[in-house]
């Protein structure tokens, strides 16, 4: 039994739909879980539309272009009468009946009641279209399985729950292959939650770990996992081969072709992660496994770019010594927003910080600090990590830019630039 894992470039129109059809049919063994995230770029659709409900602003346009993209889709793939129509009629009319609420004043609480819907909207067509072509499932909502705390955006998952609800939801009694969705979930009092943005890897994972998978595939738009995206230099190298422990760097890193959480439950399971691409199903692709390399195969210089950061510099009022109970200070706001340090650097008069922004927790993270600390921060700029790095990648990456703060250890040089 094995996961597979499509993401939204992957379900984005329906021609992409039949390209997953295809690849089920010559590559999907008897048993399948398929995890499926939203279509296209339809979470930042449906993020759009939160913000506007939100802030209580005019949501008509965004609800309007989120129904005719799924409506046009699936116009292309169904008849007319078909069952389809009214399943996700259903699912718009539970997600205005919850933009008519007055929202709560937590954005993350909200987010995790709207956002899951392209999720569930995107499974439940693909699912139907799987079965018109002969490829019967069992189309699931996952958030009844799959348990975490409500930590919203950002949910831990509760294993033992998780475990007991999916070991006997997919037991393969009366289906050979499940869709199911990924990113999502629900607390104990089964309140929608997410694991956050690319969280479906994340639950790919998981259910491999629980279930004791063979192994998990995740289907790109690309050839496998490049040691540069191949958005900025098209003469990239596929790593052909990662370990565990380097592909848990680099996604914490933020390489963008897996999430940071993916990998620990495979490996805890010793699960290999093949990487491969949707276009062409026939290259070889990257796969992850407990190998005897230490960091990939080739050896190569490997870059991640991250746009978006805010440096914040903290120091206290009058600019004396920052004390150990100053530090715990920072640190217990930090946790309190739900902050995701990217890299910090620590003097005798200031402690800083290099974090992605986010307008509803980094502004809200900025006045708390404010109270107790002298703050001063950059916004707009790049973070760049190069594992394995030598000084021609170095130039290669930093090239006519200015860097505010650099950090090196044995492998890996990090770049804070605009």
């Amino acid at each position: 039994m094995k996961v597979y894992k499509f993401g939204g470039a992957s379900v984005k129109d329906s021609n992409a739909i039949k390209n997953v059809v295809e690849i089920l049919k010559q590559k999907a063994d008897k048993q399948l879980i398929i995890v499926i995230s939203a279509m296209g770029k339809i979470t930042n659709a449906f993020e759009k539309l939160l913000n506007a409900y939100f802030e209580h602003q005019d949501f008509t346009n965004e609800i309007n272009d989120i129904k005719k993209y799924h409506y046009t889709i699936i116009d292309e793939l169904f008849e007319k009468e078909h069952k389809i129509y009214a399943e996700v009629d259903k699912m718009f009319c539970n997600i205005e009946d919850k933009l008519q609420t007055e929202p709560s004043l937590n954005y993350g609480f909200e987010y995790d009641q709207i956002i899951p819907f392209g999720e569930l909207i995107s499974t439940k067509i693909v699912s139907s279209y799987f079965n018109e072509c002969n490829l019967k499932n069992k189309w699931l909502d996952f958030r009844k399985y799959l348990k975490t705390d409500s930590n919203n955006r950002e949910a831990n998952i509760n294993w033992e729950l998780s475990n007991k609800f999916i070991v006997k939801q997919l037991n393969f009694k009366d289906t050979n292959i499940y869709v199911i969705q990924g990113f999502i979930g629900s607390d104990s009092n089964n309140l929608p939650t997410t694991l956050g943005r690319e969280g479906s890897d994340f639950t790919a994972s998981v259910v491999a770990n629980i279930v004791e998978a063979e192994s998990v595939t995740v289907w790109k738009d690309v050839a496998g996992f490049f040691n540069i995206d191949p958005k900025i230099d098209e003469s990239g190298v596929i790593l052909t081969e990662i370990s565990y422990n380097e592909a848990i760097e680099l996604a914490f890193y933020g390489a963008k072709i897996i999430h940071p959480k993916t990998i620990n439950p495979l490996k805890i399971k010793n699960i290999p992660l093949y990487v491969k691409s949707f276009v062409n199903i026939n290259e070889q692709g990257t796969i992850i496994s407990n190998n005897n390399i230490q960091h990939t195969n080739p050896v190569v210089p490997v870059y991640i770019f991250k746009e978006n950061q805010i440096l914040i510099s903290i120091s206290k009022h009058d600019y004396s010594f920052l004390s150990e109970k100053d530090l715990s200070d920072i640190f217990n706001l930090i946790a309190e927003h739900h902050i995701k340090i990217n890299l910090m650097e620590n003097s005798a008069l200031s402690f800083s910080i290099c974090i992605d922004y986010d307008k509803y927790k980094t502004d809200n993270f900025l006045l708390q600090l404010k109270t107790g600390f002298n703050v001063k921060y950059n916004q707009n700029l790049e973070l760049i990590t190069i594992r394995c790095y030598d000084k021609n990648a170095v130039e290669f990456a930093t090239k006519s830019k200015e860097i505010i703060v650099e950090q090196k250890s044995r492998y890996t040089a990090r770049f804070v630039v605009k």
